[in-house]
């Protein structure tokens, strides 16, 4: 994680960083709901925990000098049934108003902090 992640307001990642930058390109890791203070945000609420990792998907784009209009792919990947799935779609496409990028859509059955239901990564790539 570099400084301007932290200043962000993004919490503390163990060991590996939130983004890098290739050229023209932005490869962003996996965005997880948790507040700045590393607090999960939503427990059972997939709907929420999608938003929050949008929340910090936005930040992290902005700290690497990219914006959302720049987002080529997302995939989220949602813990537990089909109705996660659903009500974390539902969140995504509000989020976005309605345009969401490509996105891949994935029912997985664990995540890596207990109780997280939503996992969002993407590629974003300046210009169009």
């Amino acid at each position: 994680m570099n400084d301007d992640e932290l200043a962000a307001g993004l919490s503390q990642t163990p060991g590996y960083r939130y983004a890098d930058v290739v050229g023209d390109r932005l490869f962003v890791a996996g965005q997880v709901p948790l507040d700045a203070d590393g607090g999960l945000v939503g427990p059972e609420d997939p709907a929420r925990q999608a938003v929050m990792c949008l929340d910090n998907l936005r930040v992290v784009v902005g700290v690497h000098g990219f914006s959302l209009d720049h987002i080529r792919h997302l995939t989220i990947h949602v813990v537990g049934a089909h109705e996660n799935l659903v009500s974390a779609w539902d969140a995504v496409t509000a989020w976005f108003a309605g345009d969401v990028p490509p996105a891949t859509l994935l029912g997985v059955h664990l995540l890596g902090y207990r109780g997280q239901l939503v996992e969002i990564d993407a590629t974003v790539v300046r210009g169009r």
